[in-house]
């Protein structure tokens, strides 16, 4: 049985994609630590990079070039400096050479070492990438790789990296076992996912690093309503969170973050203007993830904007302090990982419900349970977003994360509301329809779904608002 963590499922990196971006990103960083093992990175004279099916069908637009050049640099995805991403990659460009790992400089060509395959898919994995290195003597050393979806990585006959042969205390790879488990042990979702917590890190370290996602969460939102522009890429979309949240805020001053949460918090708390409130939130990290700014995958960087919506608003206008924002996170991380295990993150293999749905049945999870949920509520909540959520595509235009991304993610922020006030005024006992069964109907929904539907830019909207990839 898979053993994946809450740190596994909200990783704090770079968008606009946590497939296109994130993934890739890493395997280059994963190449690299091979290359090492195997001591050959010194022997390193050229490197090769193909990239294939999705990968090469949208990763111009996606940034996949971008996050390839920079993993072989050195750069880290949680640590870089994001204002320097493109001066960085530029330099690559205009110099023809690559900082390896940082440490040695190599010969490089982007155009011609860093080669997109759209006509070829790898048999695994429609995101599949092959690093070639070319070693002293002539020798060549290729890893192929596969990014899965929500920025988790796969080797060509390997594991996933990470945490497979860690034992918890309540195993879970489907809802069922989830709700188990609680009524069992008389413990709150968040509760029995904090137990299995423990098998990885301390209770220090676990809400440490809970309150730096959260913290990274309310920056990004923060930097996103404070941000005019028009998005990179090509397509002319310009950004309109700064612009919704100056009207909201209806000229309420403040200098600091503290100052800015109190400002929010003062408005009227109107349905109307709570709703704005939420899209805005979301529009904000989605903007920002398009700019290649720093998000937290939840579970993708294309569906980025959902969880912080959700979390921001009951936060704000629900329960003004952070008591619960680390049982919110737990209890949505552990929902995206029994969709990940029972059916997929990945747009690539099931479309926009893979990322967009599942984000939305996080959220609502994580909503009812701060809302006072029980389990059997908690659960109903994610099913009834994913549910309505079911044969989502994604198609997005010009292979961008912008359209119909960022509205998509106000769309799955409400959803997720909805589901958590109707599960609370329900009884799960009288559910026609189980988590479990959504999640077996968004699989299959996935493999019945046309390719063209599925990250490609070569179906939906993307075909109606033609663009030429090259120039984005």
């Amino acid at each position: 049985m898979e053993s994946i963590s809450t740190f596994d499922i909200f990783k704090i990196g770079v968008g606009p994609s946590s497939s296109h971006t994130m993934g890739p990103w890493r395997a280059a960083q994963r190449f690299l630590a091979k290359c090492r093992e195997l001591g050959a990175f010194d022997r390193i004279q050229r490197l090769k990079v193909d990239l294939f099916g999705s990968l090469a069908k949208t990763g111009h637009g996606h940034g996949t070039d971008v996050a390839i050049l920079l993993g072989l640099a050195g750069e880290d995805p949680v640590t870089c400096d994001t204002a320097q991403i493109h001066a960085k990659v530029e330099k690559v460009r205009s110099q023809q050479s690559l900082p390896l790992d940082g440490c040695r400089t190599i010969e490089f060509h982007p155009r011609s070492d860093l080669v997109f395959n759209p006509q070829v898919t790898l048999p695994f994995h429609p995101n599949g990438l092959t690093f070639t290195a070319t070693l002293t003597g002539g020798a060549l050393l290729a890893e192929t790789y596969y990014s899965i979806g929500g920025g988790f990585v796969v080797q060509e006959n390997g594991l996933p990296g990470g945490r497979q042969s860690v034992r918890l205390p309540f195993p879970i790879q489907t809802a069922a076992d989830l709700m188990r488990h609680c009524q069992e042990q008389n413990l709150t979702v968040p509760a029995v996912v904090r137990q299995n917590e423990l098998a990885w890190r301390t209770t220090e370290e676990i809400d440490r690093g809970l309150q730096q996602i959260w913290e990274t969460m309310r920056a990004c939102i923060y930097r996103g309503c404070h941000a005019d522009g028009v998005l990179p890429g090509g397509l002319g979309v310009g950004r309109r969170a700064a612009g919704m949240h100056r009207h909201l805020l209806g000229g309420r001053s403040y200098e600091t973050m503290a100052e800015w949460i109190d400002a929010i918090r003062q408005s009227d708390g109107g349905f109307r203007e709570i709703l704005k409130w939420v899209s805005c939130f979301a529009l904000a990290v989605n903007e920002e993830n398009a700019a290649f700014g720093r998000v937290v995958t939840a579970p993708t960087n294309g569906a980025a904007g959902v969880v912080p919506a959700v979390l921001m608003y009951h936060n704000r206008f629900c329960r003004p302090d952070d008591a619960d924002i680390a049982d919110f996170l737990l209890t949505a991380g552990e929902i995206g990982s029994v969709f990940k295990k029972g059916a997929t993150l990945s747009a690539a293999m099931g479309g926009c419900q893979a990322e967009i749905g599942v984000s939305s049945a996080m959220a609502a999870a994580g909503l009812t349970q701060c809302s006072g949920g029980t389990p059997a509520q908690v659960l109903m909540a994610a099913e009834i977003a994913m549910e309505h959520h079911l044969g989502l595509t994604y198609d997005p235009v010009g292979g961008l994360v912008q359209i119909p991304c960022i509205e998509r993610n106000t769309m799955g922020a409400i959803k997720a509301i909805t589901a958590c006030n109707i599960a609370l005024e329900s009884d799960p006992a009288k559910a026609k329809v189980s988590l479990d069964a959504v999640i077996r109907s968004m699989w299959q929904t996935a493999l019945d779904m046309n390719t063209k539907y599925k990250e490609t830019s070569e179906g939906g909207l993307a075909v109606q608002i033609p663009v030429n990839l090259s120039e984005c």
